[in-house]
């Protein structure tokens, strides 16, 4: 098992968080409210290219949306380090590109 958390600065974090679970939960196992969501990637979710059961969780601060990743092995955090980040970027495109700080929790 691997994790990751990230604290990415943006004012809009409540509203980045709810576009991407209202955009995940067509296929994937999501549940949020203004502040707090997660997401369950289950393993080989629709054919994508990550392998692995993974549960990625965001927090709404004022200031920032704090992510963190839990999923199967070390490989897997890096492949929804990147799956989380480009859907974020296009959501926030008009801050895009976002400042991920990703550390090992």
């Amino acid at each position: 098992m691997g994790s990751a958390v990230a604290n990415v600065p943006t004012a809009h974090a409540s509203k980045y968080l709810q576009q991407l679970c209202k955009h995940w939960q067509h296929n994937l196992a999501v549940e949020f409210t203004p502040d707090h969501g997660t997401v369950a990637f289950p393993k080989d979710a629709r054919g994508a290219t990550w392998a692995g059961d993974a549960l990625v969780t965001f927090d709404a601060g004022p200031d920032a949306l704090s992510v963190r990743i839990d999923a199967s092995s070390a490989d897997h955090v890096e492949a929804m380090k990147g799956v989380v980040a480009r859907h974020l970027d296009r959501f926030a495109f008009r801050e895009a590109p976002l400042a991920f700080d990703w550390q090992a929790a």
